[in-house]
């Protein structure tokens, strides 16, 4: 599977590009497949021979650009649950966001088709798992309402920072600081896990 660094300009990748700038404009419910093969100027066979329908082609998209999301998820479960795998959880999944905006920005503009596509549910089930990596299974309720928020300010200021000037990398680091606060306090010291090596051992 590609990644979306290295996408090139064959044919199914063109389709690709080519439908998630309609749907973005246009809208998904109002985008045919006629006007995507229009756009790409090759014949609706030719769209077929790849993808059958506007959801086979979501799928598709979906399934290439959260690749990142879902190795972070392998990564971050296999690690201690520390504040500080935390804080790499959020850095990386802001890096994530990065390659996968022109999805998100889809999913934004079309939350009533999402609702009703397969990715939908998909999406829900990795935002809850991403959810789980970050808070503790005794937190407090304003503390999980602090690692969920974390979450979706990361969504959020995606599109709300694209109206506000200024560099656009300053606005990722000033996104994901805060982010980065939010889990921090939902972390206190008092119910952050000890590390083994890290534990303090009583003089004799």
């Amino acid at each position: 599977m590609s990644t979306p660094q290295a996408r090139r300009g064959n044919t199914r990748q063109r389709i690709q590009d080519v439908a998630l700038e309609l749907f973005s404009e246009q809208g998904y419910e109002k985008t045919s497949l006629r006007e995507i093969a229009e756009k790409l100027e090759v014949t609706k066979a030719a769209l077929y021979y790849h993808f059958k329908t506007k959801e086979d082609i979501v799928i598709s998209l979906f399934q290439d650009l959260t690749s990142p999301i879902d190795e972070l998820i392998v990564w971050a479960q296999e690690q201690p649950r520390t504040l500080e795998t935390k804080h790499e959880l959020i850095r990386r999944y802001s890096e994530s966001l990065r390659s996968a905006e022109p999805l998100f920005r889809f999913m934004q503009e079309n939350q009533a088709a999402v609702r009703d596509l397969s990715i939908g549910e998909r999406f829900k089930e990795r935002m809850l798992t991403l959810f789980g990596l970050l808070k503790e299974p005794d937190s407090e309720l304003s503390d999980q309402v602090r690692c969920i928020t974390a979450l979706f300010s990361m969504h959020a200021g995606m599109f709300a920072m694209q109206n506000v000037e200024g560099d656009p990398e300053e606005k990722r680091r000033a996104i994901l600081e805060v982010a980065t606060e939010l889990v921090t306090a939902a972390n206190p010291p008092s119910r952050r896990p000890v590390r083994p090596d890290s534990a303090q051992t009583e003089a004799p």
